[in-house]
């Protein structure tokens, strides 16, 4: 069979043998991981630079990033030895992505796979290009074993029988080539449209946190709210502590012998509680006659986790409001919940949450190492400026259209962000599998 590619000219296709790889050009070979590497673990070499695998950057040198959490141990003589050319493999992630040829030197966890290449007939960044692309995560999750996804573990002697395609070895280095500079561009443009994103959420976050604290009106009057990090607040408002506008009641530790699967109550845990809204898709159910009546959701009710780690991504302080769709569901323990006063437009208050004149109280207050906790009374303890009601009102509109239009704009620049990746992942794979012939004449 032949096939045209892309405007390039016709070249002889063949079957490679292999179901989820389909054709390959003629004149291309198919070998197993074990003809071409095999699995080596050298150790004590505690003076080495410490290295880390992740998905998308492959292998780095662990000290050049601040966002890996993972801990070192104090005693590393038995790391694992890295050489320059080496695949690492976390065997935990494999079917994710984590694998990798390191251009680095160093030690790895005793938990990873390392192995060496011991053929001439490959180019390690193909290799490294071939090995992540997205067609053989399916294979590694298929050799992959465990009860739980983070838990599943890569079985190295059927790691060791994975096909692996052998173009030659010119076409190789053209197509690594190819790709490097292609897979260049893109990553700029995803970096670039990350930054405008981040941009776009702190013009955002200023907005609300200006309207939340100064009002629409900039020419009012001024007093000062006798709250340092609040400042200024105009002369009609006044200065109150949450508990007395929105106190704050805390879920129900429902046993965990009567959670279900199916045919229940969905209760709401702070993994449910993503970016302000309540994401039930993976949650635990128990059966009406077990849940007490207090601890039912109702709509427009604001949730807090209670528990957790601090940051952008961590559990503490984030918040979700209930939608009607969500209904019913249950509050769980170290989840709370603000029971919102006739003082206090519900929008309002979820606008203040999204401020640092909140965040900021509530991660000084948070009390713990690992896991951090805040009680309710240091949340009610929190200052609010509360205008009055008429003004809240014409606040909490000029906020939903104002960040509608960023949100938009946000989903906008996402969906951007989605078509560059996919492509990345569809242009690799059509490089490294033959689909797409990279032209003998192409150079940087």
């Amino acid at each position: 069979p032949q096939r045209a590619l892309q405007g390039h000219t016709m070249r002889q296709m063949k079957d490679s043998g292999i179901e989820w790889i389909g054709e390959i050009p003629e004149g291309w070979e198919v070998r197993k991981i074990k003809n071409i590497a095999f699995p080596k673990s050298i150790q004590n070499h505690p003076q080495e630079e410490v290295l880390s695998l992740y998905r998308d950057f492959g292998v780095i040198i662990k000290s050049s990033r601040d966002d890996n959490f993972n801990r070192t141990s104090e005693n590393t003589t038995n790391y694992k030895f890295v050489e320059v050319g080496d695949l690492v493999i976390n065997k935990m992630k494999a079917w994710q992505g984590s694998l990798a040829i390191s251009w680095y030197q160093g030690i790895v966890s005793p938990a990873y796979y390392v192995f060496k290449l011991t053929s001439d007939i490959i180019e390690k960044k193909f290799l490294h290009y071939l090995l992540r692309s997205s067609t053989y995560l399916p294979e590694y999750r298929r050799i992959s074993g465990g009860i739980r996804p983070n838990q599943w573990d890569l079985d190295i002697t059927e790691f060791k029988k994975i096909p692996v395609l052998i173009p030659p070895l010119p076409e190789q280095q053209r197509i690594a080539d190819y790709l490097d500079a292609k897979c260049a561009h893109i990553d700029q443009c995803l970096e670039l449209t990350r930054q405008s994103m981040e941009k776009l959420r702190a013009y955002k976050l200023s907005c609300i946190t200006e309207a939340v604290t100064k009002g629409l009106d900039p020419d009012v009057p001024l007093k000062d709210s006798g709250v340092p990090w609040i400042g200024q607040i105009p002369a009609g408002w006044k200065i109150t502590r949450l508990k007395f506008i929105a106190p704050m009641q805390c879920g129900y530790a429902f046993k965990s012998e009567n959670f279900l699967i199916e045919n229940g109550i969905p209760l709401v845990r702070m993994s449910n509680l993503k970016r302000g809204e309540i994401d039930l898709t993976d949650s635990v159910k128990i059966n009406y006659s077990n849940t007490i009546e207090e601890f039912l959701i109702f709509e427009h009710d604001i949730l807090l986790g209670l528990s957790g780690s601090i940051g952008e991504t961590g559990s503490l302080g984030n918040y979700a409001i209930a939608k009607k769709e969500n209904l019913p569901c249950l509050l769980n323990q170290r989840v709370g919940r603000f029971r919102i006063s006739p003082q206090i437009r519900y929008e309002l208050l979820i606008y203040f949450l999204a401020t640092d004149f909140f965040k900021k109280p509530l991660e000084l207050e948070a009390t713990g190492t690992a896991q951090f906790n805040i009680s309710p009374t240091a949340i009610g303890n929190i200052f609010v400026p509360l205008p009055p009601l008429p003004e809240q009102e014409r606040i909490a509109a000029y906020l939903d259209k104002k960040c509608a239009r960023i949100d938009a704009l946000l989903e906008e620049k996402q969906a951007l962000l989605d078509k560059l990746a996919e492509y990345k992942k569809s242009l690799i794979f059509e490089c490294v599998t033959g689909k797409r012939e990279v032209p003998s004449c192409w150079n940087r």
